[in-house]
């Protein structure tokens, strides 16, 4: 089934312990879609880049299957740029530079073929463009993701509830989940924001993995353990594009396949953290994500 990701195409510059990586393609939208490819070649792109976002990157993501023709490009502008460092032990980082460029005229406008897309994935963003796209959609839709951070909360919560009351499925964190629910136990905040609309809801806790959550029901997915990790950056998207192009491919959002989306969905991220920027998913192909996702299995898989 077809899937609709909108979202930022964007620069980084990252700094870890491993290296620093200058002016790499980053971007919720760009991670998703790597990410998703691997599932299904039905993708939609909405997003907004510079004339210095490389052809060579936009023809890759063409070659995945994506459809760009809802990508805007602005040739007298440039795109977004974020750059950050992050502390010894991967879990802090320090933002050094933010430079919204285009994105700051984002104004999404979906091409009639993107309307009636089954599946959407709505990636950080302010909440008024996230409810500008739904407004746009044709009310076909099967499932409907969104994803927000503390940021949006500290300065448009009202707008974001508003928002998050539209959708099927919220990824945030656990930080998050606190900060939107008021509550600090994660079962707690889990019923609260399960009031404000979403059937499901998804708390990513990093490296120790995502718990599920739909109608008193919990599933916990641990993050794989890995020898090195190079860049946490934009494993969250590439978890979301796992998940919601798992999603899309099986056309099934049942509590149990969405159990499987969030093991595919995790064995995605846990590639991306080992490469900087998008290098990594440029590498996959079945074999090695089947292998991976078989990793989780037994990693899990024990008998009473």
């Amino acid at each position: 089934m077809s899937l609709l990701t909108i979202g930022t195409m964007a620069f980084d510059d990252i700094q870890t312990p491993f290296g620093h990586a200058e002016k790499v393609i980053g971007g919720a939208c760009t991670y998703i879609t790597w990410s998703a490819s691997y599932f299904t070649n039905s993708i939609s792109v909405s997003s907004i880049v510079g004339h210095d976002f490389p052809d060579a990157e936009i023809e890759a993501l063409k070659s995945r299957g994506a459809d760009l023709s809802g990508v805007e490009v602005k040739m007298d502008g440039k795109t977004f740029f974020w750059a950050g460092k992050y502390h010894d032990n991967m879990n802090q980082r320090d933002t050094l530079a933010t430079d919204l460029n285009v994105l700051d005229d984002f104004n999404p406008i979906l091409p009639d073929s993107y309307k009636a897309c089954k599946y959407i994935m709505l990636g950080n963003l302010t909440p008024a463009i996230q409810a500008q796209v739904l407004d746009q959609l044709d009310g076909s839709q099967k499932l409907i993701a969104l994803d927000t951070m503390n940021f949006w909360m500290d300065i448009a919560m009202d707008e974001l509830k508003k928002v998050i009351g539209r959708v099927d499925l919220l990824t945030i964190n656990d930080e998050e989940a606190r900060q939107l629910s008021g509550e600090y136990s994660l079962l707690s905040a889990a019923e609260k924001i399960h009031e404000m609309g979403p059937e499901y809801l998804i708390i990513k806790k990093g490296e120790h993995g995502a718990m599920l959550f739909h109608k008193g029901k919990i599933f916990y997915a641990p993050a794989l353990p890995l020898a090195l990790v190079k860049d946490p950056t934009g494993a969250g998207d590439t978890f979301a594009g796992g998940l919601m192009g798992y999603l899309a491919k099986t056309d099934d959002t049942s509590f149990e396949n969405m159990k499987r989306a969030i093991i595919h969905g995790s064995a995605m991220a846990s590639f991306c953290v080992e490469e900087f920027s998008i290098d990594k998913l440029k590498t996959l192909d079945e074999e090695k994500i089947n292998a991976r996702v078989q990793q989780f299995k037994t990693m899990t898989d024990f008998s009473l």
